[in-house]
């Protein structure tokens, strides 16, 4: 039958029917607690009395709300890093770059990420890491040492379990690429890069994502075309 009736409710929505229940987009404040909950590993509860509950109520409060256009520098080398970005949309690149210009990313982070000065350097004047937006971001911003003295009040096991998870990741994603690097072709890293990260490729300039893939420009536009 094609009787429109007869579709999935999704179908409908671009039509207006009347029977669809458009779902109420969640208040910022309701997305930030939802998306703290889940970095921390933490199922919500409407009771605000819970352990748990209170956490993410003080945590929340730390946050403010910041809408950045594409190429804004969000943390800059030679200046200690300072804040948590928590990404509610868009996504933002970490990078070093040397004096020559040269530059070298390190990973991209996007929606629902939560990103922080990691190592200790980092929230020093040696710091030699930078946070840029790729995209139109929105983000969550939060002071480093407020966010650090909040969670070790509510245990001093809380920070060490979240530090290290993160670091664990980073550490990982890092050693793999160079791994790749060393071992694999250009169009093998392409090839790998385009079924483990197919959003990225759709929202990073080219260029971009040719610096963190190790390769020329050029080269990266010789295996894009080949591959298409």
């Amino acid at each position: 039958m094609s009787d429109y009736r007869y579709a999935s409710a999704p179908c409908l929505l671009a039509d207006g029917a009347p029977d669809i229940i458009q779902p109420v987009p969640p208040t910022d404040s309701l997305a930030l607690s939802n998306s703290l909950s889940r970095v921390f590993g933490i199922r919500r509860d409407d009771r605000e009395s819970t352990p748990d509950s209170r956490f993410i109520t003080e945590l929340a409060g730390l946050f403010r709300k910041a809408v950045v256009e594409p190429e804004i520098v969000l943390e800059r080398h030679q200046r200690p890093w300072a804040n948590v970005y928590l990404i509610q949309y868009g996504v933002v690149r970490l990078f070093r770059e040397a004096v020559s210009g040269k530059v070298a990313i390190h990973h991209f982070f996007s929606e629902g990420d939560m990103v922080w000065p990691v190592f200790g350097r980092t929230r020093t004047t040696r710091n030699t890491l930078c946070l840029t937006s790729v995209t139109h971001c929105k983000v969550w911003v939060a002071g480093f040492s407020a966010f650090r003295a909040a969670i070790i009040s509510h245990g001093e096991e809380r920070w060490p379990r979240f530090a290290l998870s993160l670091t664990e990741e980073l550490a990982e994603l890092t050693s793999m690429r160079e791994f790749r690097k060393q071992t694999l072709q250009a169009k093998d890293r392409y090839r790998l890069m385009l079924q483990e990260y197919p959003e990225l490729v759709q929202r990073v300039p080219d260029n971009q994502l040719a610096a963190w893939l190790g390769v020329a420009p050029a080269t990266f536009s010789r295996l894009k075309h080949s591959d298409g």
